[in-house]
């Protein structure tokens, strides 16, 4: 019962690429981590070259994986409680970003931390449009809506307290799948989601932002709505997404059209004693 480490994705995807597709909804973050890296190189998210982990059992089946990408801490996916005590033995650990249970068990060996952030996974179950819908209709975003799209999302990331350091490439990318959606509303864009890749048949929505003099009108829920109606339509088994818990405006509103909470992640950051 070991950890095995890495910088290779490849590597990585053969050893625990079916563990990780048994459990998509879970492993999420896991998953699109991964595939960004496979698609885009080891230095996507940053310098630095990434580190790749799983943990095999007793039974020699893996049941445990983990992926950093330097700067950011290390994102763990579903991981038995044995691994996880195995863990800060086997990798130096700055942080955890993990599910609540087990962020907390790591958390609890060091001498000092800080709760950065608290978040709830939500999947998709019947989906509840808004009715009545607010005025408007969606449409996919284009290369022409490029400049709007960066300053949306970087907006949508100082709001949420995340980098903006891969706003361009992000856009680029997700222009390219059909992956942003904007709603116009007498034909002036108001907000905008989007959607991951299919991995492991599921998508996640991502980067729901509706501009401070938009809100309040129902905008947000209406373009989610329909980003999560085409992946759908277009053969995903799981619609996921992530909220903020401190926002329970945006925990109300996924509700509402159809979302159920399936877990919760914690991202903590270790301190020097």
């Amino acid at each position: 019962m070991t950890w095995t480490f890495t910088q290779d994705v490849a590597v990585f995807l053969d050893a625990a690429g079916a563990s990780l597709a048994a459990r998509p909804a879970e492993n999420t973050l896991v998953l699109t981590v991964t595939a960004t890296l496979r698609d885009s190189g080891p230095h996507a998210y940053g310098a630095e070259m990434p580190v790749l982990g799983w943990w095999r059992g007793s039974d020699g089946e893996v049941a445990g994986t983990l992926v950093r990408t330097p700067p950011f801490v290390p994102i763990l996916g579903t991981t038995a409680p044995e691994a996880v005590e195995a863990l800060p033995g086997a990798l130096p650990l700055p942080g955890i970003n993990a599910e609540r249970g087990a962020a907390a068990a790591l958390a609890s060996g060091w001498p000092r931390h800080r709760v950065d952030g608290e978040q709830r996974l939500y999947r998709l179950g019947t989906l509840v449009p808004p009715s009545p819908a607010p005025a408007g209709e969606p449409r996919t975003a284009t290369t022409a809506d490029r400049a709007l799209l960066i300053d949306w999302l970087r907006a949508f990331g100082a709001e949420t307290g995340q980098s903006g350091d891969h706003t361009e490439r992000i856009v680029d990318d997700r222009t390219a799948h059909r992956g942003l959606t904007l709603w116009e509303a007498g034909g002036v864009p108001v907000s905008l989601a989007g959607v991951s890749r299919a991995v492991a048949g599921t998508v996640r929505v991502t980067s729901v932002y509706t501009p401070p003099e938009h809100r309040g009108r129902g905008y947000g829920a209406a373009v989610t709505a329909r980003v999560s109606q085409m992946a759908r339509e277009e053969g995903a088994r799981e619609v996921l997404l992530f909220t903020d818990l401190a926002n329970p405006t945006s925990n109300g509103v996924y509700r509402r059209i159809g979302y159920e909470p399936l877990g919760d992640r914690v991202l903590i950051t270790a301190e020097p004693s």
